[in-house]
């Protein structure tokens, strides 16, 4: 049994995954050039503002109210400029912005890379699957890189300007953000594998 006919996705939906593609340059690009700045910045190490996370019952500030009194509130973040910033941090703080690169280049090259298969009527295949696991992988350890070198840029900064004076958080990661992120990149992945397998069949029987 044969069939000739062509399994194509509509007009609108090609539109959108170009839309998409010109979208993911367009992130890629500006993320770039912010981390090229903010790197430009770490390495001259002058009046560098550094993002620190603190320990909001442990920090109480005092908040003006309008009527002229104030009330004590926790901080749990702040930044902090950095007059003259330590190669110690200053080195940290730039290979999380080289990190943060290669992050969103690699997640974005490999959408953009399964839409233009998706273009051509392929939407499973063992390609599209490895494309999908490399950028979840890829974005979920990416950021997670990025996290921990920012937290070593923030612990360096308060050690510096404070002598270790504030009660920062020495590493603020959210595990479970991280656990739902791997659960979705794992659910994706095996719905993308089933595809596949079901793909196949399909194509056995035509």
């Amino acid at each position: 049994m044969t069939s000739t006919k062509n399994r194509t996705i509509s007009r609108g939906d090609r539109g959108a995954l170009v839309g998409f593609c010109i979208s993911g340059v367009l992130i890629a690009a500006y993320i770039t050039v912010f981390s090229v700045m903010r790197i430009i910045e770490l390495a001259r190490g002058v009046d560098v503002p550094v993002l620190i996370e603190l320990i909001g019952s442990q920090t109480p500030v005092d908040l003006p109210l309008s009527n002229g009194t104030s009330i004590s509130v926790g901080v749990d973040s702040a930044v902090i400029t950095a007059p003259q910033l330590p190669a110690i941090a200053a080195v940290p703080g730039i290979i999380g912005q080289v990190a943060q690169i290669l992050t969103i280049v690699i997640v974005i090259g490999c959408l953009i890379l399964l839409a233009r298969s998706v273009l051509t009527d392929r939407v499973f295949s063992r390609r599209n699957t490895a494309l999908v696991a490399t950028a979840g992988i890829a974005g979920l350890v990416g950021f997670a890189t990025v996290r921990f070198f920012d937290n070593m840029l923030a612990n360096a900064t308060v050690a510096q300007i404070t002598d270790n004076g504030i009660d920062n958080a020495v590493i603020s990661v959210e595990p479970f953000t991280f656990i739902l992120g791997a659960f979705v990149i794992a659910l994706i992945c095996t719905v993308f594998s089933i595809g596949d397998r079901l793909q196949r069949d399909t194509d056995g029987l035509v």
